[in-house]
């Protein structure tokens, strides 16, 4: 209920957003001068000198398109008035500047997109001084929606935009000025500012349309001086989002190094692709305010369509691999549909698509559809925040900093569009609150990663300080010389498949010209199947001093093992062979040796130290002359190739003729998987002394 509850919030507060505009006009309409026919407009005077004139109006306006009212000789009385002086304390709620003043769908015209026309009666007085000083100039608003053309007197001098027989191409809002003709010095004058807005543009900005501040009026230089001042206000505006790009950059090659040092680590590799949809997005948004390179089509599809979406889903697969969520797969496959609902929820919005293959009217369940889809995303996170948090521990609550910036830095232009104030002065710069709330996301994320990194480094070098331990354990404990026996030849090959095995073997000489043969697996790898191996085989050479007996050897090796499996198991087989060639064998759950080729019938108790009553029942047989036992863990049987095929036992019994190097090799070669050891024992005639003969003889 509470997810229910939480969704249908996001809904309702989309839906407004969708609707704020027409409740604004709804409002603003009681006011609006346009319900009427407008009183006879005075021109406006414009007394030129060392400063800019503010061409406030009152403007005649009116929705269409002819270029008949680009002629100073039309008759505008009939059409509505629009004043363009910016009320005191305005500004900008997307871009923060100050002077805004409210388009045309927030003065009456709601449903209004495509061409306006602005126009305005200038009665021109110029000094002799500022007349000699050189032509006039104009400059137009930076802020403005989309595009215009400028005519004085009939007479074409400039556009922002491009306007084509195919359409318009429009642009990110930049201060432009324009020459006007060379004759104009004094006199009566008609400014007229052909206006185009994309059907889109409402969806996106709040207050919408046309012109969003005063045309400027002037000497060309005063008018270059304030056009200056115009793109110091821009930068102001941008500055933090400037100042954000190296801090972007810095976090994605933090990733994307930590990754290269960590590749077991997969939210590094996230938290890089993260970064790097944001800055994409910073790239586009700032060539777009400083450049005619990309059209606000681009940009916009770009930036809210595709960056944005596949942003938001970066960090929810990040935050899943942060937590060490076990089914990365379902949170992928959650993750992407979402962000694919919304890429094509926000490209429908956006032109090409809306208006033409999208009906306009379809914003009315397309813009709740995407915020429902964006916050079911933040709602995802928060929920594999929410598991990760309880079995996290410390990690987890420090993440939450990071995690509650994400809606304010997913959901501020939708506040915008509301007319909450998201935007804050700080001294002369301009700061958004979702610019300064990714800042801080990105901040605390990059701490977070360093803090485990660091964390993650020191744990690696104490398993790799344990494994070497381990490995220098094991080599002490392995059989580099074998022993020399008389009447038996004896082989052995040890090939873990890590630094660091679980295999065991051992050839202890015993009196008699006898040798006990041990092989065996612990489970696990490491320092504590080292320490394991080393309690097994001291056991071993110990017990063979006192006795003989495979039997009695194994009950006590699983006296010793009782409580120290650590949830693991051990196998072993033990094999005593006399020099008539007698084999005696115990084992505990190991795998059958082989002899000539074929599968030795042996008895067969529990692993070691799984229960104290355990018992291991010996097994003889006879060893002939020029016959082989072999002795292997279960790497041989167990190795695997390419397609998944196994070796299996069938492929151990063919090879086990084999001496025990090729043996091994020949299971390596087919695939590792595990530990590889085996032992060889093979029954050889010894050479009888003459004397021995002769006593023999007369016996």
């Amino acid at each position: 209920m509470r997810k229910t509850a939480a969704v249908l919030f996001f809904a309702l507060v989309s839906f407004l957003a969708a609707s704020q505009l027409s409740s604004q006009a709804q409002v603003t309409a009681q006011t609006k001068s346009s319900d009427n026919p407008a009183p006879k407009r005075l021109p406006v005077e414009a007394q030129i000198g060392n400063s800019v004139v503010a061409l406030n109006g009152p403007w005649a306006f009116h929705p269409g398109d002819d270029m008949a009212w680009a002629q100073p000789d039309f008759d505008d009385s009939q059409w509505a008035s629009m004043d363009l002086t910016p009320p005191p304390g305005s500004y900008d709620p997307v871009l923060g500047t100050s002077g805004y003043v409210p388009g045309w769908t927030a003065r009456g015209y709601q449903h209004l997109a495509h061409f306006a026309w602005y126009r305005l009666r200038v009665d021109v007085r110029n000094t002799a001084e500022t007349a000699r000083a050189g032509r006039l100039a104009l400059r137009m608003p930076d802020n403005l929606d989309d595009a215009y053309q400028v005519y004085v007197n009939g007479q074409y001098i400039g556009e922002f935009g491009r306007f084509t027989e195919s359409g318009v191409t429009f642009y990110g809002a930049q201060p432009e000025e324009f020459a006007l003709p060379g004759d104009v010095r004094n006199g009566p004058i008609t400014i007229a500012v052909r206006m185009w807005m994309d059907l889109g543009t409402p969806l996106m900005s709040p207050d919408a349309g046309g012109l969003h501040g005063p045309p400027v009026l002037g000497t060309a230089d005063s008018v270059d001086a304030a056009v200056r001042l115009d793109w110091d206000d821009i930068g102001k505006g941008v500055a933090f989002n400037v100042f954000r790009i190296p801090l972007i950059m810095a976090v994605f090659l933090l990733g994307a190094t930590l990754y290269y040092m960590d590749r077991r680590e997969s939210a590094y590799l996230w938290m890089a692709l993260a970064a790097l949809t944001h800055l994409a997005s910073g790239f586009v948004g700032l060539t777009s305010t400083y450049s005619t390179v990309v059209s606000m089509v681009i940009s916009n599809f770009v930036g809210d369509a595709v960056t944005g979406p596949l942003s938001i889903g970066a960090w929810t697969i990040f935050w899943g691999y942060w937590f060490g969520f076990a089914n990365m797969r379902r949170v992928h496959v959650v993750a992407w549909s979402l962000v694919a609902l919304t890429i094509v929820s926000f490209g429908a919005q956006h032109p090409p698509f809306y208006g033409t293959i999208v009906p306009a009217g379809a914003s009315v369940w397309l813009v709740p559809a995407t915020e429902c889809s964006r916050a079911l995303l933040v709602l995802f996170i928060f929920w594999i925040s929410y598991q990760g948090i309880r079995r996290g521990g410390m990690d987890g609550w420090l993440a939450l900093i990071p995690l509650l910036l994400t809606p304010i830095w997913l959901f501020s232009d939708d506040l915008a569009l509301l007319h909450v104030r998201t935007i804050f002065h700080f001294f002369s710069l301009i700061i958004s609150v979702g610019q300064v709330a990714t800042a801080l996301m990105l901040v605390a994320v990059s701490v977070l990663l360093m803090r485990r990194f660091i964390r993650g480094m020191g744990e690696k070098k104490q398993m790799e300080m344990e494994v070497e331990q381990a490995r220098q354990v094991q080599q002490v404990l392995i059989p580099e010389a074998l022993p020399h026996i008389a009447g038996f030849e004896i082989e052995s090959e040890y090939r873990p498949a890590e630094q660091v095995g679980g295999d065991f073997f051992q050839i202890v000489p015993l009196a008699g010209g006898s040798v006990l043969l041990v092989i065996g697996d612990v489970s696990g790898k490491g320092m504590p199947a080292a320490m394991t191996v080393s309690l097994l085989v001291g056991t071993v050479r110990t017990l063979a001093r006192f006795t003989r007996s495979p039997q009695s050897i194994l009950e006590e090796m699983n006296v010793r093992m009782l409580g120290r499996g650590r949830g693991g198991f051990t196998t072993c087989l033990i094999a005593r062979v006399d020099s008539n060639g007698k084999v005696t064998m115990a084992n505990a759950g190991h795998l059958a040796p082989y002899c000539e080729g074929n599968e030795v019938a042996v008895l067969s108790g529990l692993p070691l130290g799984l229960n104290r009553d355990s018992t291991y029942p010996e097994t003889e047989f006879r060893l002939g002359t020029g016959e082989q036992l072999t002795l292997l863990t279960d790497g041989v049987a167990e190795a695997r190739d390419a397609e998944g095929k196994l070796f299996g036992f069938e492929g151990a019994a063919e090879i086990s003729t084999l001496g025990a190097i090729k043996i091994a090799e020949a299971a390596q070669r087919f695939g590792q998987q595990d530990d590889i050891t085996v032992l060889t024992l093979k029954r050889v005639a010894t050479r009888v002394e003459p004397a021995t003969e002769l006593a023999a003889a007369h016996a």
